[in-house]
């Protein structure tokens, strides 16, 4: 019986300790869900500066947006997985989603060359015969997202220049107001056409309108970069999110599975103490009714 106590005992020690952990670990992810949330908000307002700079340069020059090429691309397409684990279906979601793309765009003759970011979204790439180009690590931080979308950058641009690629494509999660997140396929090059149209007729809200003195190319070449800056940067963004998300729901439900064990074994702790406790009373009640049977006998009775 005591042996049976000391396991008991050392797996609620276990238990408790890896609670600890749990919480400790769903701490981090509410924490980090909310910063990157309110990264993504921040980019709101650039991106309406951006766009309010295209809407201008549309405005002065919208004949020279000529029409858009429908031909058969070479098309790159980046995957937003995770280097981190413990975070759920993440992964499994974004590359079953990201092989769903890629057998579409393989029907209609486009050939594909996939980027991922995160080693654990490329691992399960690979295993499903999927060739990478190009593998990138996931920051764990807000602070290494700047960096690296100028390494993705670069690496896009690379793929462009060597290899022949005219269309980009981003899969990744992104988060729902409910805090939720569902997958998106986003092509961000060629820029949509729609969406160009759109700014160019586009109403400007004041009466005086905004002029420029650089060459027009430059001023729309630099800002379909940075364009591109902020949506990678949200992509980032969004998807970081996503997985924090996903793993603070992890965590809860290994809490509270945690916590039903915890439960179970202290209750086993308990009456196995009490079975103990029980026998060692009735062992000391058998001694003593033992010894007053023997004192008995030997004095006579």
């Amino acid at each position: 019986m005591s042996r049976n106590l000391e396991s008991i005992r050392r797996r609620i020690s276990t238990a408790e300790d890896l609670y600890g952990v749990v919480r400790v670990m769903k701490a981090m992810a509410a924490s980090s869900v909310r910063q990157y949330e309110a990264a993504v908000d921040s980019l709101a307002e650039y991106s309406r500066t951006i766009e309010a700079g295209l809407q201008i340069a549309l405005h002065n020059r919208p004949e020279s947006i000529g029409p858009e090429d429908t031909s058969a691309r070479r098309t790159t397409m980046i995957v937003f997985g995770s280097d981190q684990g413990m975070c759920g279906p993440f992964n499994e979601q974004v590359t079953t989603f990201a092989l769903e793309q890629l057998d579409t765009l393989g029907s209609s003759g486009s050939s594909t060359a996939v980027l991922v970011v995160g080693a654990r979204a490329a691992g399960r790439l690979e295993d499903a015969g999927c060739t990478l180009v190009r593998r990138l690590p996931m920051p764990s931080s807000i602070a290494g997202i700047n960096p690296a979308v100028h390494e993705l950058l670069l690496a896009v641009e690379e793929l462009r220049f060597n290899g022949g690629i005219d269309r980009l494509l981003v899969v990744h999660h992104r988060m729902e107001d409910l805090g939720g997140s569902r997958l998106q396929a986003l092509q961000l090059l060629p820029v949509d056409r729609v969406w160009l149209d759109r700014l160019a007729a586009r109403d400007w809200k004041s009466r005086s309108l905004p002029t420029f003195s650089m060459k027009w190319r430059d001023l729309f070449s630099s800002l379909i970069r940075q364009h591109l800056f902020v949506a990678l940067y949200r992509a980032f963004a969004e998807s970081l999110a996503s997985e924090n998300t996903s793993r603070l729901a992890s965590m809860q439900a290994a809490e509270r599975n945690i916590q039903g064990h915890l439960s179970q074994l202290q209750l086993d702790y308990h009456q196995g103490r009490q079975e103990s406790i029980q026998a060692e009373l009735l062992d000391i009640v058998a001694g003593f009714e033992t010894l007053t049977g023997d004192n008995k006998r030997s004095s006579g009775w």
